[in-house]
């Protein structure tokens, strides 16, 4: 997609702190993180939102919740606990209309806080 954020980023066109990358998911940190540890997972082929991806390519979406599972672990979460969200559309709160997996931790994430 021409005009798409992260097909930019996974294009490398525009940058971004990578965490992890393989040949078709590419991890990044979150430019305004809601946690220590705030990384997206996505896809690098363009699919709008996870409903599409798991309709389109059901192996593609294993492998992005597989890469969401080794950045935990990479970012030294694995265990302590982590949460891996996916906003779907603009009631559900998706921003960029780019599937993308929020991995988030280094914190307590249970609610409510305290």
């Amino acid at each position: 997609m021409p005009d798409c954020l992260f097909c930019a980023i996974a294009a490398e066109t525009i940058p971004a702190t990578r965490v992890l990358a393989t040949d078709r998911v590419l991890a990044f940190r979150d430019i305004s993180p809601q946690a220590p540890t705030h990384v997206l997972v996505i896809p690098r082929e363009h699919y709008p939102d996870v409903a599409a991806l798991a309709a389109g390519d059901a192996a593609l979406l294993h492998e992005v919740m597989t890469q969401a599972h080794q950045v935990a672990v990479a970012e030294g979460i694995g265990s302590s606990g982590y949460r891996v969200v996916f906003n779907t559309g603009r009631d559900g709160g998706q921003e960029v209309p780019h599937v993308h997996a929020h991995v988030l931790g280094g914190r307590s994430l249970t609610w409510p806080p305290g």
